[in-house]
């Protein structure tokens, strides 16, 4: 079997988590939804208190970074499945959909990062708005995702099906080419959308069958909800529903739940980002 340019085999894996692969075909048959509702009120006061030093960071800011430290904090949340195989990604993809303007009904454009997990959420936050911003200022021509799409779309009608058939034939024998990998944004370790900046509820998005990735995270708009505050007291706040979906194959429901109970802590204090990380966790051989 050729090597994956994106991931390399996990073999020091439980019988019963290996064998799950192949009980459970497909992503579509093995997703899990949950939603989460965030307190915005940290995220509130940490966005203020870096603009009183004329800092801006955006909660998609805050949300990638919290993202990024906890795959690396948590690698088997950057593992994927393909052929029946568990593979681990050598470093921590984000894709994300930007809408460069809300005056028209144009569809977003889709733009994919690459960390090594240990950047802070400044350099995260800097990352982010440089990619944004060269999105903003060229035309969706120069966009290698919507290169890739342009190019598949310039096939005739009844050749799509067999070209796109074809790159699912390749990826699956792990032949194809990396810099489809690299402009798809499909194969990466999580795809956020937010729908807070189109004003409507996140959604539950299914995970992709092209492509490599087993989780999808949805925000969506604030709204007055009542609360636990200190475990004792009822208190109505500012909330952020956040919709979560996984392949459930690669690892098991308690190192979800104990991933996503760190990713909390994050959004409680993203202070707690602005310290680099030294090395991230890596995967089991």
């Amino acid at each position: 079997m050729f090597k994956r340019a994106d991931g390399r085999i996990v073999k020091n894996i439980e019988p019963f988590q290996k064998i799950m692969p192949y009980i459970m075909k497909t992503r579509t048959d093995s997703m899990n939804m949950f939603e989460e509702q965030i307190d915005c009120e940290p995220l509130d006061k940490y966005v203020a208190a870096k603009k009183e030093n004329d800092i801006t960071v955006t909660y998609l800011d805050i949300i990638i970074a919290s993202l990024v430290r906890l795959i690396a904090l948590r690698p088997q949340l950057n593992r994927f499945i393909m052929r029946g195989r568990i593979y681990t990604r050598p470093k921590i993809w984000v894709s994300f959909v930007v809408h460069t303007t809300l005056m028209t009904e144009e569809a977003g454009t889709t733009i994919k990062l690459c960390f090594e997990g240990t950047e802070t959420i400044s350099e995260i936050s800097e990352t982010v708005k440089k990619a944004i911003a060269r999105e903003t200022e060229k035309s969706k021509e120069h966009n290698g995702t919507d290169k890739l799409a342009a190019t598949l779309m310039k096939i005739p009608g009844p050749l799509i099906s067999f070209a796109v058939n074809t790159l699912l034939w390749l990826d699956r024998r792990n032949l194809l080419p990396k810099s489809v990998m690299d402009a798809s944004p499909f194969h990466t370790s999580v795809f956020v959308t937010n729908l807070k900046s189109l004003g409507i509820n996140p959604v539950y998005h299914h995970v992709y069958e092209f492509g490599t990735t087993g989780l999808f995270i949805a925000y969506g708009k604030e709204k007055k909800l009542p609360a636990v505050v200190n475990g004792d007291r009822i208190e109505i706040r500012k909330m952020m529903g956040m919709t979560v979906v996984t392949d459930e194959r690669f690892c098991d429901g308690l190192y979800f739940a104990r991933s996503f109970r760190l990713l909390r802590q994050f959004f409680a204090d993203p202070a707690m980002l602005e310290e680099p990380l030294a090395a991230k966790v890596e995967d089991y051989e």
